[in-house]
């Protein structure tokens, strides 16, 4: 399993980087055509789906490295019982948020039709799949860690996941 989730993590960060530098030589290339007075007609357009893009997959990076927004402190200082209890409450709503979100893109693209972006003939649904798509990697990303994240909340882990661990940190100086 840790040679999978490592895998997955490094699939993960070459997409998110290979959207970021698109991203960035988009943005390069617009602010130059710009600045020479012949500003780019699609360039808003392809750069807010760029963001976009680096955002979900991005989030689906972070959610596989326990580095989202959490309160570490606070479940750390309950009981196992008690962090089983939230850990359980935060995976379902955290999964079935994520879960809802890809089935409501996959309707949203239903819904979309034939439709093109207004100034590139690029079909809308390739653009906005990254809803779905980011979604499910959000789930996987979920459920590679919980095994983990159940062996930590048992105890039989003896220490907290890597992010729980670094707050700890934090909020013992």
């Amino acid at each position: 399993m840790s040679a999978l989730r490592h895998g997955i993590e490094k699939l993960f960060e070459w997409i998110s980087a290979a959207l970021l530098v698109v991203l960035v030589v988009e943005v390069l290339i617009g602010i130059i055509f710009r600045a020479a007075g012949r500003p780019l007609v699609w360039y808003d357009e392809v750069a807010s789906v760029l963001l976009a893009w680096v955002t979900y997959y991005a989030s689906a990076l972070a959610a596989l490295r326990k580095s989202h927004i959490g309160f570490p402190g606070l479940v750390n200082g309950l009981p196992p019982g008690g962090r089983i209890a939230a850990l359980i409450i935060r995976e379902v709503a955290v999964i079935g948020f994520f879960v809802v979100l890809a089935i409501w893109g996959m309707q949203v693209l239903a819904a979309l039709g034939g439709e093109t972006l207004v100034t590139v003939d690029v079909p809308v649904r390739a653009t906005q799949s990254v809803i779905p798509i980011g979604a499910l990697l959000f789930v996987v990303a979920e459920l590679l860690n919980l095994p983990g994240q159940i062996a930590w909340a048992t105890g039989k882990a003896p220490q907290g996941p890597p992010a729980a661990v670094e707050a700890a940190k934090e909020l013992s100086h």
